[in-house]
C-alpha cells in the first residue's frame, strides 16, 4: 500500500431467511435484511455487516443510501474517529466502522482485539434465545438445546402466559442460567404477578420490562433481580438516563453504531459500576465477529444470531457446549497470519 492508495467502498444488501419464524413482543420475523459494507485499499479488504434497528425504522436499505452518500469522503481517506462525527449511531455507521476495524487489522497484520487494547481473546459463554411460543413448545426447544448452558426467553407482556413459559422451561432445564427479555411488553401496573414467578424460577436477568421513554416507571420499584436496559440505552450518550434505574446495559453494535462506540460504552459503564451485556440483532457470523471482541469485556453475552439463519455463509463462528468462539478467518486478520488468535 502507498500513501496515495484509494479507499474504495462496495455496499450490498441481502435478505437472510430464518430457519423458523421468530416471535418477540409485538413482532414476528421470518427473514432479516442486512447491509454489508466492504472497504478496499491496496488489495486489502475490510468488511462490516449490520441489520439495523427495526423499532427505530433504521433499515439496511436506508443505511445503504447513507453509505453511498459518504463514498466520496471515503476516497479522500476516513478514520474511525472521523466516522463518529460524520454518521450518527445506527446501522450505516456500524457496517462502516466494523469494516474500518478489519481493514486496519489486515493492513497492520495484527488482530482486531489487539487494536482494541485487549491482551487476548477467549471463548465466551453465550445465551441462546427461545422465541415467544406456547409454553410446551418453548420447553421442548429448551430440551433440544442440549449442552447449552445459558438460555434467554422472549416474553410478550401477557403475564399469565409468560409465567407458564418461564415455569415450563425451568422445569425441563433446572441446570441453566436463565434470563428473560420482555422487549418493552410490560408496565409498572402489569408486571407485578410476573416478578415472584421469575424469582421462584431462579431467573438471573430481566431485560427491558418497560417501553423506551417510560424508564421513570422503574423509580420506586424494588425489583429482586437485576434489570437490563436494551431499547432504553441506544448509545454512549444515553448512559446518564439509565444510571440508577438499571443494573445492566445491553450493548448492540447496530444501536450504537459500531465497535468503536461499543468498546467505549463497555468501558464507561464499567467505570460507573454498571454490569455490561453484549447482544446482537439477527445476522450472519460476520456480524458476530465485532461483538465477540466487545464480549471480552462483558458480564453477559448474547451472541446467538447466526443460529437462527437458514444458511450462515462460511467461514462461521462455532458454538460448542454453550461457548461461542470466533476463528480469525471469520472477521479480522487472515487465518494464516502467525498469532492471529489466542484462546
Amino acid at each position: 500500500m502507498t500513501a496515495a492508495a484509494t479507499l474504495g467502498l462496495e455496499v450490498r444488501l441481502e435478505d437472510l431467511r430464518l430457519k423458523t419464524p421468530f416471535r418477540i413482543s409485538g413482532y414476528t420475523f421470518e427473514s432479516t435484511p442486512v447491509v454489508i459494507a466492504t472497504l478496499a485499499r491496496g488489495g486489502v479488504r475490510g468488511r462490516g455487516e449490520a441489520a439495523g434497528v427495526y423499532y427505530l425504522n433504521d433499515t439496511p436499505a436506508l443505511a445503504a443510501q447513507r453509505l453511498a452518500e459518504v463514498a466520496a469522503e471515503l476516497r479522500r481517506g476516513l478514520t474511525r474517529e472521523a466516522l463518529q462525527v460524520m454518521l450518527p449511531p445506527g446501522c450505516a455507521r456500524n457496517a462502516l466502522d466494523c469494516a474500518l476495524w478489519e481493514l486496519e487489522a489486515r493492513e497492520r497484520g495484527t488482530e482486531v482485539w489487539a487494536l482494541a487494547g485487549l491482551p487476548s481473546v477467549r471463548p465466551l459463554l453465550t445465551t441462546v434465545t427461545l422465541g415467544a411460543e406456547d409454553p410446551a413448545v418453548m420447553a421442548y426447544g429448551a430440551q433440544a438445546l442440549g449442552s447449552v448452558l445459558a438460555i434467554k426467553l422472549k416474553l410478550t407482556g401477557e403475564a399469565d402466559v409468560d409465567i407458564e413459559r418461564v415455569r415450563a422451561v425451568r422445569a425441563v432445564r433446572p441446570d441453566v442460567w436463565l434470563g428473560v427479555d420482555a422487549n418493552q411488553g410490560y408496565t409498572a401496573a402489569s408486571i407485578g404477578p410476573l416478578i415472584p414467578a421469575l424469582v421462584q424460577a431462579r431467573v438471573a436477568l430481566l431485560e427491558q420490562p418497560f417501553r423506551r421513554g417510560q424508564e421513570s416507571e422503574l423509580d420506586g420499584l424494588r425489583l429482586p433481580l437485576p434489570v437490563a436496559a436494551d431499547e432504553s440505552c441506544l448509545h454512549l450518550g444515553e448512559l446518564d438516563a439509565i444510571q440508577g434505574r438499571f443494573d445492566v446495559v445491553n450493548i448492540k453494535l447496530d444501536k450504537c453504531g459500531g465497535l468503536t462506540e461499543a468498546l467505549a460504552i463497555a468501558r464507561e459503564a464499567g467505570r460507573r459500576g454498571l454490569k455490561v451485556m453484549v447482544g446482537n440483532m439477527l445476522g450472519t457470523s460476520l456480524s458476530v465477529g465485532p461483538g465477540f471482541v466487545v464480549g471480552q469485556l462483558c458480564d453477559v453475552v448474547d451472541l446467538d444470531g447466526p443460529l437462527f439463519i437458514a444458511a450462515d455463509p462460511p467461514p462461521v463462528v462455532t458454538y460448542v457446549d454453550g461457548y461461542l468462539d470466533c476463528p480469525p478467518e471469520v472477521w479480522g486478520p487472515h487465518a494464516n497470519w502467525p498469532g492471529s488468535h489466542a484462546g
